[in-house]
């Protein structure tokens, strides 16, 4: 005879079972069940507070680091901007110089007929001629002549009027280019400012991060040089350009991190994915952020391999998604290229191929 506890266990068990049962003929038939979403994690809390902190800084060096990228970018897009306009500019001039010289060609062929009041002593009209005329076929003659006459003139009054609009057209163009070269190069020396400002600041927190590698331990070095280990990648369901981009990344581990690099013997975040991503023959944008916008969307329960995975609002470090929650990436100065978790500054991601 069985004991109650038993009886309890027994009734427990049928009770889940029973669930079970029920929640599996709920699901249609054929539907899969949904793939997790990647796991997120903190950053590597491995180390001491010594590399704690100066993991922080260098987190902080490397937003300076990006923004001084986008703002070089700006620069380079205002400038030609710039080379655009004074291109139009001079374009434009070219049209006006020409449209001017129309202008006073059919103005001497108009002035004639304007000039010649009279044919042969006659007014150059059908009453003059028929007033003037001695016969029937004079007048046919001189109709006819006058008509042409008309007719010419009508041509040099529609080209005169052409190229006057023509060069007020171009008058136009050459205003709106000018405005346009103005603008663009106003907003290149700004940016050229601003490039300098954002220099200053990651050098000072540069100089400010210096400080303090003397106090890491060697295991604290250790733990920045270590690569993240082997690991399977699985590129089935990537694409051709991604599953090349992500060999290449991971070709690149122990390359040590450096501000502004963009390989083969050093990276920064976004360079390393500039350069894995050449490799398979995509051009992306230089910064963390402009790279953000390129491509289409992911959400993260659909990442695949090649996928580049952007951390932080405004966005400043970007790494490549490889598969079952784990990125290559640069991490930051004093770090080197490797494997790591998908991290809880997560943000965003998107597929460039």
């Amino acid at each position: 005879m069985q004991s109650h506890p038993v009886k309890r266990v027994v009734s427990g068990a049928l009770a889940a079972a029973s669930v079970i049962a029920i929640v599996t003929a709920a699901q249609p038939a054929g539907t899969a069940a949904a793939s997790p979403l990647p796991v997120l994690q903190a950053p590597p809390d491995s180390g001491s507070d010594a590399l704690a902190k100066y993991r922080d800084l260098a987190a902080q060096a490397e937003k300076a680091n990006e923004d001084l990228l986008k703002a070089k970018d700006d620069l380079s897009a205002r400038q030609g901007d710039l080379d655009k306009a004074n291109g139009d500019v001079g374009n434009a001039h070219n049209l006006s110089a020409q449209a001017a010289e129309n202008e006073k060609k059919y103005k001497v062929d108009v002035d004639k007929f304007a000039n010649a009041s009279f044919l042969s002593g006659v007014q150059m009209n059908k009453l003059s001629a028929l007033l003037a005329g001695t016969s029937t076929q004079e007048f046919l003659d001189r109709s006819a002549a006058l008509d042409q006459i008309a007719s010419q003139k009508a041509v040099a009054l529609e080209k005169l009027q052409g190229a006057v609009d023509q060069a007020k057209a171009a008058e136009k163009l050459a205003a709106d280019a000018a405005q346009r070269a103005t603008a663009a190069r106003d907003a290149a020396a700004k940016l050229t400012e601003d490039i300098t400002a954002k220099k200053k600041t990651l050098d000072d927190q540069v100089a400010e991060l210096k400080k303090t590698t003397s106090a890491l331990s060697q295991a604290d070095r250790n733990a920045q040089k270590d690569t993240g280990g082997d690991i399977s990648v699985d590129l089935a369901n990537a694409g051709p350009a991604a599953a090349a981009a992500v060999q290449a990344a991971l070709s690149q581990r122990g390359k040590p991190y450096e501000w502004g690099a963009t390989g083969p013997s050093s990276y920064d975040c976004s360079g390393l994915m500039l350069w894995a991503y050449k490799q398979a023959g995509v051009t992306l944008p230089r910064s963390s952020q402009a790279q953000s916008q390129t491509g289409t969307p992911v959400p993260r329960s659909q990442l695949q391999p090649g996928d580049l995975v952007f951390y932080y609002t405004p966005v400043s470090h970007v790494g490549m998604y490889i598969g079952n929650g784990m990125m290559v990436h640069a991490p930051t100065t004093g770090d080197v290229v490797k494997i790591s978790p998908l991290q809880s500054q997560y943000v965003g991601a998107r597929r460039v191929a």
